[in-house]
């Protein structure tokens, strides 16, 4: 196939018989009709609409996903109601009257009954407490609650010593993977707040990049419209060499073969009369050199004449009648060579060079004739195509790109203010890390006395050893563990308060925010009418129907266009915009009423024609057969017959000199016939090739006129009746192939706004960036540490009673109970017992 770029037409060359002549001229019409497609140019296309790149997505959690199930099973079993749409709804609309209206009230504790139980449970720890913890210092400081420095021995003790140091190992191991969790959690808090920003910047990023390539995808559609009007433009101004050369192609068919044909006779022609100059030339030359030998033969002859008349000579009557022959006689008559000279000359004169000239001049000049002709068509189209781009502009400003680029200035505007407080953000970050490793480290110190209370304690004991009489590694041992136990009173009721705030905070956070958001139901709320005031996103944009932020968020999951996303089409009629058909049917009728007018021509003319014809004809009548007759009786010419019968008669001469004579006369008679070999014999021989091949190109010239005859007949037949239809043909494919570019344009572009430009996906990628940094990142983080706290404190109360009650098994007693053989003996004092 061939392309408006490519339409470059070669002269062929070659001699094709009559035959496919009139083949290519019967299936002109059918190959018209079928190749209607086949020469409109396969141009670069629409370029295809790259996506922008977009900075990486982010993980879904980063450190706290260890206590996120438990803390999550934790707040259902809490909170097992569902997300209160109708409940939050009123205390939105109207706070005032909400505050005062009991059922509201009752609605909210019911809801949050199960955080309220929590936060008695926490309150009622809170104040416990510290007064356990005081009354019992009271108490113990006046020598009761195991203040008393005694120790009454049984048969069980050991077991009870034992039970209650596993009770307390495994406390403490509670205990501790609590610490560890608070540590691990606090530092992901810490790591989560430096990544947050990270990711924060990430996403701003994003949506920056994203709005602002949104009208960038626009632009270019815009601008693929430029591009292809100015194609256009380009073709038509290029409309001579292009329309031009594939008129030259539909001519090529039939008017290259009888150009070539009487190319060929032209030079066939001229082939031929340089032969007859040759056979001219070639006469004269035998005739002058014929002339000069007759003229000495002559003289032999006389002076053999003369011998042979005398009368000394005996026998020599004889010969006489032999001197008739010695003669040269070298004309050369061709019957039919005049007549085939003089065609041969009016064809000369004719000037078949200057008919070929003509032809290939009418051939090449189309193109030019076709840009003189189109020049004013041209000239409208321009100004069409210049309207058809000022209609594509109007896609850019038709779709509702300032809304756009007024989201982009704030979010600009907000990456700024962001960047102003992220110092701030990581000095407030390291004081909440500070004061959350403190108190990780408190536990810790209960942990720490716990442990080593529990490790000294076996360590420095003797069971058989007296309680007054304990070692210092023991009563060491004790001593860590009370020390345990006051840390525990001292601390516990501050680290509940701070469970309780944050456990208030993290866990009303995540049940009313992390959990519906993560479900679903927090979009769906955000879409109840008139929950935000004056916000209706579809009346915003102009569109006849409202858009819900569940849709667009489903749409932008699936990375859907904006087209579909924002109900675009009720905005914009992008069939309206993109259909171009009122400017190409007016450039349809333009072209149409445009004639493209290529002057006749004829190729031969009859008198052209009636001279071939007669040289076809007199060629025939040449009798060459007639000449090589003549040629052969001329080289059969030997006069060395008569020398040898000289000789001979000379020698049965008495007379010596007539014999002389006679010798010398033969002698002379072979001087003429070598003389004759080598000039007369060549030239005759020359002759005769010259003959030959003028007979070679008299006989292939009867052919050859006929195939100039019929080819020249067949192609001015053609370009009498299809020349016009050509033209018709080829504008039509031209325009249809101008005008295929903007249906592909118009497709092409239909295609990219509706189904590439504006891939929202980075916004549904913006929202659950939003969702784990808030939820996953912060939230999770915020309730893994106060669950960890809370695991801790919750474990101080057993082990407070362990460790206070495992105490008096490894301090030094200051009073002693015996017990022997079943025998209980009464308290027995020791004086000198140091104080405890």
């Amino acid at each position: 196939m061939g392309s408006c770029e490519n339409m470059r037409g070669r002269w062929r060359r070659g001699s094709s018989g009559s035959l496919m002549s009139g083949i290519g001229l019967l299936l002109f019409s059918l190959a018209q009709s079928t190749s209607a497609q086949a020469h409109c140019p396969i141009g670069g296309g629409p370029r295809d609409l790259t996506q922008p790149k977009y900075q990486g997505d982010m993980a879904e959690d980063t450190g706290v996903g260890f206590m996120s199930a438990i803390v999550q099973s934790f707040l259902s079993t809490v909170q097992p109601n569902h997300f209160p749409e109708d409940l939050i709804l009123k205390l939105v609309r109207d706070l005032d009257q909400v505050q005062s209206d009991p059922d509201t009230i009752k609605a909210v504790l019911h809801y949050e009954i199960g955080f309220l139980v929590c936060l008695a449970i926490g309150i009622l720890y809170i104040v416990l407490m510290p007064l356990v913890g005081f009354f019992l210092a009271c108490c113990r400081c006046c020598g009761n609650c195991g203040g008393e420095m005694y120790q009454k021995q049984t048969s069980g003790v050991h077991c009870h010593r034992r039970a209650l140091y596993w009770s307390a190992f495994i406390t403490t191991l509670i205990i501790l993977a609590g610490n560890i969790c608070m540590f691990r959690s606090n530092e992901d808090f810490r790591v989560n707040v430096n990544q947050s920003v990270m990711e924060l910047s990430n996403t701003l990023d994003n949506l920056q990049t994203y709005l602002t390539s949104v009208p960038q995808q626009i632009d270019l559609v815009v601008n693929e419209s430029c591009r292809t009007v100015n194609e256009v433009a380009g073709n038509l101004n290029a409309i001579g060499p292009q329309l031009g050369k594939e008129i030259q192609v539909g001519f090529q068919g039939p008017l290259d073969p009888a150009l070539d044909s009487v190319r060929n006779v032209d030079q066939e022609v001229n082939d031929t009369s340089d032969r007859l100059g040759e056979l001219t030339s070639s006469l004269a030359r035998l005739q002058s050199s014929a002339d000069l030998l007759q003229a000495n033969l002559s003289t032999v002859r006389n002076n053999i004449n003369q011998t042979l008349s005398n009368r000394s000579c005996v026998g020599c009557s004889s010969l006489k009648a032999e001197l008739g022959e010695l003669t040269v006689d070298v004309s050369v008559a061709i019957p039919g060579l005049s007549s085939f000279q003089s065609a041969v000359e009016d064809i000369i004169e004719a000037d078949l060079k200057s008919k070929i000239e003509a032809g290939e001049d009418y051939y090449n000049t189309i193109p030019q004739r076709v840009t003189n002709d189109t020049k004013d068509v041209v000239q409208r189209t321009k100004v069409q195509l210049e309207d058809i781009k000022r209609q594509m502009s109007q896609v850019s400003s038709d779709l509702p790109l300032a809304a756009l680029t007024n989201v982009s200035d704030s979010l600009v505007q907000l990456e700024r203010d962001i960047s102003t407080h992220v110092p701030e953000v990581k000095r407030a970050e390291y004081i909440r890390w500070a004061v959350c490793v403190v108190l990780c480290c408190i536990v810790l110190v209960v942990v720490v006395c716990n442990i080593l209370g529990l490790l000294l304690g076996p360590l420095g004991l003797k069971p058989k050893a007296d309680p007054t009489e304990r070692s210092s590694t023991a009563n060491c041992g004790g001593t860590f563990l009370m020390m345990s136990a006051g840390f525990s009173f001292l601390f516990s009721w501050l680290f509940m308060v701070a469970v309780v705030l944050l456990f208030l905070l993290g866990g009303n956070v995540y049940m009313l925010v992390c959990q519906p958001w993560h479900s679903g139901a927090l979009l769906k709320f955000i879409d109840t009418p008139g929950l935000i005031p004056e916000f209706e996103l579809g009346p915003m944009l102009g569109l006849k129907t409202n858009l819900t932020f569940t849709d667009i968020y489903s749409d932008c999951e699936q990375n859907r266009p904006l087209w579909s996303t924002l109900h675009l089409h009720e905005l914009v009629n992008l069939e309206e915009l993109l259909n171009v058909s009122k400017y190409t049917e007016e450039m349809k009728q333009h072209f149409e009423s445009t004639d493209i007018v290529l002057s006749s021509i004829t190729l031969l003319s009859p008198e052209v024609q009636n001279r071939l014809s007669s040289l076809s004809s007199v060629s025939r009548h040449v009798d060459f057969n007639t000449v090589t007759q003549q040629i052969n009786n001329i080289s059969s010419i030997n006069f060395n017959a008569t020398a040898r019968r000289l000789d001979q008669l000379a020698d049965v001469q008495p007379d010596r000199e007539i014999q002389a004579e006679l010798r010398a006369e033969a002698a002379d008679l072979r001087r003429i016939q070598a003389n004759m070999d080598t000039s007369i014999v060549p030239q005759v021989q020359k002759l005769n090739s010259t003959i030959q091949r003028l007979r070679a190109v008299a006989e292939k010239i009867n052919g050859t006129v006929g195939e100039v005859l019929s080819k020249v007949g067949a192609a001015q037949d053609f370009l009498d009746t299809n020349a016009t239809q050509i033209v018709k043909t080829e504008s039509r494919q031209f325009l249809d192939c101008q005008l295929g570019y903007f249906t592909a344009y118009a497709d092409w572009a239909n295609m990219t706004i509706t189904r590439q430009v504006g891939r929202c996906g980075p916004v549904a990628r913006a929202v659950k960036s939003a969702e784990v940094v808030i939820c996953s990142y912060m939230v999770e983080s915020l309730n893994a540490f106060w669950f960890s706290l809370g695991w801790c404190v919750m474990f101080f109360i057993p082990s407070i009673i362990l460790t206070i009650k495992l105490a008096k098994y490894y301090r030094r007693m200051d009073s002693s109970d015996v017990y022997s053989n079943h025998i209980a003996m009464n308290h027995i004092p020791r004086a000198h017992i140091r104080p405890y």
